[in-house]
């Protein structure tokens, strides 16, 4: 029997494409990544305000018709197409939704089989490394073995990659979220939020960090680090694998408070366990 490759289950998500003469120009000024050549490649990308705070994490790529598409949960879409135009005056740029006419289908470990008529595929790290975006025109059906979200979550916390609604919120800094490694661009020139974004790397200072972590059993999001009635907590859980490894323990996620940059572990408030924390995102 033929093993299906194991696979996200097919979503709706926001897609808006962008085609004309300016439209590499013009997104080049909007989102923190370098658009010009994404290749067969589904880049992470910030769009940030003008302070430098995130308004939404984002995927661009080139569409099976060379327009650049970007790519965001699908409930967003309305936000991101309205902050996206914003600044569109004299630019020779056309915006088309595209969402109702595909679904995206991520392969976590890629995609070696041949592709369905009309399906396009993108290399992109949505859970772990080494991962594939196949697009599929509506309706279209293809076999493949879906991925529990416990499996998908687990795979995601321990593969270091944060989450939109978990790690990634409006109003944060990107590099608090190590986004500056993968998603930003300090090469290309101009885009809104990058004078304050080259201030942060040069001045190398930040007043939190994400951090990989293992906790004990019975830890959860939301939960504080530090010890109870200390004068400042040290930081909080932002996600936490539902499944343990071999010693039952938990991979996990949360920031760090900047006087807790150094430790080695931290307790969990309230829980009794502890939070041994293995490096920074």
């Amino acid at each position: 029997m033929t093993a299906h490759p194991r696979c996200l289950p097919p979503a709706k998500r926001c897609l808006l494409s962008f085609r004309g003469p300016d439209a590499e120009r013009y997104l080049n000024g909007q989102l923190t990544q370098d658009v010009r050549d994404p290749g067969e490649r589904a880049l992470p990308s910030c769009i940030t305000d003008a302070k430098g705070r995130l308004q939404a994490f984002v995927h661009v790529f080139r569409g099976p018709d060379q327009a650049l598409w970007v790519e965001a949960p699908a409930e967003q879409e309305e936000e991101l197409e309205q902050r996206l135009t914003r600044y569109l005056i004299a630019d020779d740029v056309e915006v088309e939704r595209v969402s109702s006419h595909w679904e995206l289908v991520h392969a976590i470990e890629g995609w070696d089989s041949p592709l369905p008529p009309g399906v396009f595929l993108r290399e992109s790290n949505r859970i772990q490394d080494h991962g594939a975006d196949l697009w599929l025109p509506a309706g279209t059906v293809v076999e493949i073995d879906a991925v529990s979200d416990a499996e998908a979550e687990t795979r995601r916390i321990t593969a270091r990659i944060p989450g939109w609604g978990r790690e990634l919120t409006a109003g944060m800094l990107p590099p608090e979220a190590g986004l500056d490694r993968n998603a930003i661009s300090y090469h290309k020139g101009c885009y809104i939020g990058q004078e304050v974004l080259s201030r942060i790397k040069t001045a190398g200072r930040l007043n939190r960090r994400l951090a990989a972590l293992r906790v004990d059993p019975g830890c959860v999001a939301g939960d504080r680090l530090g010890e109870i009635g200390a004068p400042r907590e040290a930081g909080m859980l932002t996600s936490v694998a539902p499944w343990p490894d071999e010693a039952g323990t938990h991979a996990a996620l949360g920031y760090l408070d900047k006087s807790a940059f150094d430790a080695a572990e931290l307790p969990v408030a309230a829980r009794g366990g502890l939070a041994r924390i293995l490096g920074f995102v």
